[in-house]
């Protein structure tokens, strides 16, 4: 089975010189990328599938049937989007350049994750020119997955998602097999008092220092949870971080405010109960206003349970023996430390999910980012052999 790396590889760096950053303030979104993606497929002979999650934000979805008799469908998934460049005078070169310097490939997305897009698009190609094989490809190219993931809620209540036996999320993941990955929830805490002025605090209720205990005791229950769960193998501890705390206004420190605001962001490990989590912070914020006559307002912005995919699945086995064949090295497993769009693809459609792909696995969303020509060609060829692998059954 022969994969055209080096259109892989191309591919890439056109997708890369794209900027597909969710900024409508400079009226960009997935829009493009997403079209050329598309184009892409219809060169390759296929007929995808373009569905509007919001304007300007369409998934791109091509089915394959393999016309060789029944069989498993195996998805291949990616994320057009990509997060922004920042300040790019923290760049060294140009977010966008999608050149190639000394055997890496440069630019915003090149790792997180336009690289597996390109990967996954040219592994699909040649399992399709190979020959007819049992079941079926789905190539799938969603948005938002570095927002709220609406592209994956969207593809996951559809009937086609229904029919998904496995989906290998192609992320960066520099080589391991990440069949585990952390949960997610977001929470925002309102915490309501009364405004007053600054001397006569008698006549408030001033939310602050409510929202200091509140941050206070639940880095206790961070610490419970941890000792309670250890160090998970590959994602490591439970973390209850807060990220935003917001009251006031810096130019009438004289006024006490009568609002507060304090959000987490929750990383959680396989078994913990998140209806339970959620249920105990929001217990806990009700109790720490209460005494101060401050009211509390929990709200969960997202709610993404961690994923523990059996290393026993089929999928992940084809994806162990296609490693080891193209690289001659054993299947490295390891965690994802984040959540992916396959954390909403197996807790809203059931679909169990892996992650492996193209770059490192700390370098998403930092400047200066970029992937190793060779990751591409390996992971492109990794996913082609497991596919071939998992549709026939587990047959080289």
């Amino acid at each position: 089975m022969q994969v055209d790396t080096n259109g892989a590889v191309a591919f890439t760096a056109e997708l890369v010189r794209i900027r597909s950053v969710n900024d409508p303030g400079a009226g960009t979104a997935e829009q493009q990328v997403a079209d050329r993606v598309a184009e892409h497929m219809r060169e390759f002979g296929w007929d995808p599938v373009i569905d509007d999650v919001a304007p300007g934000r369409p998934n791109v979805i091509a089915v394959l049937e393999g016309g060789g008799g029944p069989g498993p469908t195996l998805m291949l998934e990616g994320h057009t989007d990509v997060v922004t460049e920042g300040d790019r005078s923290d760049w060294s070169f140009d977010p966008y350049a999608g050149d190639i310097v000394d055997g890496r490939l440069r630019g915003r997305g090149s790792a997180d994750m336009k690289s597996g897009v390109a990967a996954m698009l040219y592994a699909a190609k040649a399992v399709v020119d190979a020959g007819p094989f049992p079941g079926r490809l789905v190539v799938a190219a969603l948005v938002d997955e570095e927002g709220l993931m609406l592209g994956a809620k969207h593809f996951a209540a559809t009937e086609l998602a229904g029919s998904v036996d496995g989906a290998i999320c192609c992320e960066p993941e520099e080589g391991e097999i990440c069949a585990v990955s952390k949960g997610a929830i977001r929470l925002a805490v309102t915490f309501t008092g009364a405004m007053a002025h600054g001397a006569m605090p008698q006549h408030a209720r001033n939310p602050l220092p409510v929202v200091a205990g509140y941050v206070s005791a639940v880095a206790g229950v961070e610490a419970q949870l941890q000792a309670e769960f250890g160090e998970h193998e590959h994602l490591g501890f439970i973390y209850l971080t807060p990220t935003v705390m917001r009251a006031g206004d810096a130019d009438q420190i004289n006024v006490i405010p009568g609002q507060a605001l304090v959000c987490f962001d929750i990383r959680t490990v396989p078994g913990v109960d998140h209806e339970a989590l959620i249920q105990r912070l929001s217990d806990l914020a009700a109790v720490t206003g209460a005494d101060a006559g401050v009211k509390a307002a929990v709200h969960v912005v997202d709610n993404r349970p961690a994923v523990d995919t059996p290393t026993s699945d089929p999928m992940i086995q084809a994806l162990a023996s296609a490693h080891e064949e193209v690289t001659g090295q054993p299947a490295v497993y390891g965690g994802v430390p984040g959540a992916t769009d396959g954390t909403i693809l197996t807790a809203h459609a059931g679909i169990p999910t892996v992650v492996y792909g193209p770059g490192g696995k700390w370098i998403a969303h930092q400047a200066n980012e970029m992937v190793e020509v060779s990751q591409i060609v390996t992971c492109a060829q990794v996913y082609a052999h497991a596919a071939h692998r998992y549709l026939h059954g587990g047959s080289a």
